[in-house]
């Protein structure tokens, strides 16, 4: 029936070993997903939460957190992991183990930095939140390049050394250095043109539409059914961030891109639904609801199914009720 009403694609993936239940009551049909919706995830948030590395490690087993970087940004936002990762790092007796406590803790102090920093426009933070901004960052980034030398095939110390070189404003030949040491690794990653596609906004110094381009061109290049479709959707969230209208999106020809890309990515049968799936539907939700679309943007939100991501709709004023929003529209 789904698959008439909506179309091919459309369905949510099959049932795997390792799926977290969907509780049964919901908020305005909606619930907060936790751990990726994944019990070995959860097993590696519980850990971490209760600062025990020797049961992170063992959580770890599944994952490979030099290229997983959607389980790496669950252990970022844990609480307090900074205050004992520290230790992992020094007491850790091998490189691997030592290798992903760096990496942890460099992303867990981009977080933190930023959680002290705000979202706040640059002329309302306060020369305290910069200090502290800034020395969370260099912390970061001492870390991740010292993951990065350990793990020379990881890619996630460089896509993570692209956000703390953004927010220290290091320059485009740092940054660009660092965008070419990724791609070397991984030159299809999502994540990591994600990262630059950031770099690449005016308020970052980037151009006006040099952020699309750049989408459409990496577009370009990734197979049917690769998330890097989700670029088009992200660089579109961000025009609608910059301009000062926020119909800016609700034109035919945004509308026919958007509805190509999922398309040709989240709703193709070839899309692979690894832990963190949510947040490429997420992001062609997002961006499908802002530009008017009221077809393929019910094969997304079907697909999630209430699922709300923390992280997701980040450029709304209260991501929650604009995705619930969205949720009953469909």
């Amino acid at each position: 029936m789904f698959g008439k009403l909506f179309g091919r694609g459309a369905e949510r993936p099959a049932a795997h070993p390792y799926a977290l239940p969907a509780p049964a009551r919901r908020r305005n049909g909606t619930y907060t997903l936790r751990a990726l919706g994944d019990t070995r995830v959860l097993a590696l948030v519980e850990a971490a939460e209760a600062g025990d590395w020797a049961a992170v490690r063992a959580a770890l087993a599944p994952f490979d957190l030099g290229h997983h970087h959607h389980v790496l940004d669950q252990l970022a936002r844990v609480d307090g992991v900074e205050k004992w990762i520290p230790r992992a790092v020094e007491e850790d007796g091998d490189d691997e183990g030592r290798a992903a406590a760096l990496l942890i803790s460099g992303a867990r102090h981009i977080v933190w930095g930023w959680e002290a920093r705000t979202a706040d426009r640059a002329v309302n933070v306060s020369q305290e939140q910069w200090r502290v901004f800034h020395e969370r960052l260099r912390i970061a980034e001492e870390h991740l390049l010292r993951a990065a030398e350990l793990r020379p095939a990881a890619v996630t110390p460089w896509e993570q050394l692209l956000i703390s070189g953004r927010g220290m404003s290091l320059g485009t030949v740092v940054n660009e250095t660092r965008l070419r040491a990724a791609l070397r690794r991984d030159p299809l990653s999502p994540a990591v043109h994600r990262a630059w596609l950031s770099q690449l906004q005016p308020r970052w110094g980037g151009k006006p539409g040099e952020a699309l381009d750049f989408a459409r061109e990496a577009f370009g290049r990734a197979p049917r059914g690769h998330g890097l479709g989700c670029l088009i959707a992200a660089a579109h969230i961000e025009e609608w961030v910059e301009a000062e209208s926020g119909e800016v999106l609700q034109t035919p020809k945004t509308q026919a891109e958007l509805r190509a890309a999922a398309d040709h990515s989240i709703l193709h049968p070839d899309y692979g639904w690894a832990p963190g799936w949510q947040y490429d539907f997420h992001t062609f939700a997002m961006a499908l609801t802002l530009a008017d679309e009221r077809h393929t943007v019910r094969r997304v939100l079907h697909t999630l199914d209430g699922a709300f991501v923390p992280g997701a709709w980040i450029h709304s004023a209260d991501p929650e009720k604009s995705f619930a929003r969205a949720h009953r529209r469909a």
